[in-house]
Parts: structure tokens; sequence; C-alpha cells
């Protein structure tokens, strides 16, 4: 059975969570553009981070 400080931090990530739908919702509303340009900076820096990745994993194989 969790403890109370297990049950606090469970619930303040859902709040977390939360809040963040929230405040995505109201960019993509109030400013559709504008994230749509979040959400291709978001991928791109994913894209780099895997390409590190792999570029990384090469190296340690040869």
């Amino acid at each position: 059975m969790p403890t109370g400080r297990h049950e606090e931090m469970a619930q303040a990530k859902k709040i977390l969570i939360y809040l963040f739908i929230v405040f995505a919702l109201y960019t993509i509303i109030t400013s559709p553009d504008r994230a749509g340009d979040l959400v291709r900076m978001a991928f791109q820096g994913i894209s780099t981070a895997a390409n590190g990745l792999g570029d990384f994993m090469t190296q340690i194989v040869n």
C-alpha cells in the first residue's frame, strides 16, 4: 500500500499532466501556427537526439 508521500507525488504528477494538457489545448486554440512550430521543434529535437544516439552506438560498435 502506498505511503502518504507516494500518494502526494502521484497526485502532483496528475495535476502537472492536466496543466500541460490545458496549456497545450490553449496554445492550439489561440495560436495554431505557433503550436505547429512548437510541435515541429519538438520532433526536430527528438530526431537530432535519435541521430546522435545512433552515431554513438555506431562508434561503440566500430
